[in-house]
């Protein structure tokens, strides 16, 4: 997950921080990965990698951090407003249908409009800094017909905290970033297991139904 995600960035810069944070923004893409390594190449960490812009390198840090953090932005808000949009036009019905394509399960749902009944609008700015829960904000403030003007708005600021502070935090990996980058497998190994963990699960419950339905539908004896 890491080497595929680092050379990514390592190869199309600018562009790929954009499009995995607006996947990130409707689906978990490790966005906190995404902005520490685009900080770190903001930072020259990394030779042969830097930060160009319509064909032109960044040469200054400063400006290079800004045009990483820029563009984590500016894609989460765009991929936001593509998630309010499912939701505002699909609607519940849809996700009762659908929801596990973006991973957003009925219960997830109910955990999602708690979190609005609690917070309000405010539950957006507060999501939007928050691991996880920042990926599961978009399609139900669209359910809930959340005012697209002030839900943009909240985004925009919440997601520039978040990927501004994160870049920030790469930047001064700087060339640190191998020794992070070693460590940081151990959270590929958990990934691993985790999705393990789940199939075998998910494979239990579906064995498990499959048997109570033969037994409903078998002609009981004597």
């Amino acid at each position: 997950m890491t080497e595929t995600i680092t050379s990514v960035i390592g190869d199309y810069g600018l562009y790929a921080v954009f499009l995995l944070m607006l996947v990130d923004a409707v689906f978990p893409a490790a966005s906190e990965l995404v902005m520490l390594y685009a900080g770190a190449v903001a930072a020259g960490a990394f030779a042969g990698q830097s930060v160009t812009l319509f064909g032109s390198e960044i040469e200054s840090t400063l400006w290079a951090y800004v045009a990483m953090a820029a563009a984590g932005t500016l894609g989460y808000v765009v991929g936001s407003l593509i998630g309010w949009g499912i939701g505002f036009y699909g609607g519940r019905p849809f996700l009762e249908r659908r929801g596990r394509w973006v991973h957003l399960t009925p219960a997830r749902l109910d955990r999602a409009e708690a979190w609005f009944g609690r917070y309000g609008d405010w539950a957006v700015l507060l999501g939007r800094v928050m691991p996880v829960v920042r990926s599961f904000i978009s399609i139900p403030a669209g359910v809930l017909e959340m005012p697209i003007v002030r839900y943009t708005v909240l985004t925009a600021i919440g997601s520039a905290v978040w990927c501004f502070g994160i870049a920030g935090a790469g930047v001064a990996l700087g060339s640190s970033w191998e020794h992070f980058h070693e460590n940081f497998r151990y959270a590929d190994y958990a990934v691993v297991f985790l999705v393990v963990l789940g199939a075998g699960y998910a494979a239990y419950k579906l064995l498990r139904r499959r048997a109570r339905r033969r037994a409903i539908e078998s002609p009981t004896e004597g």
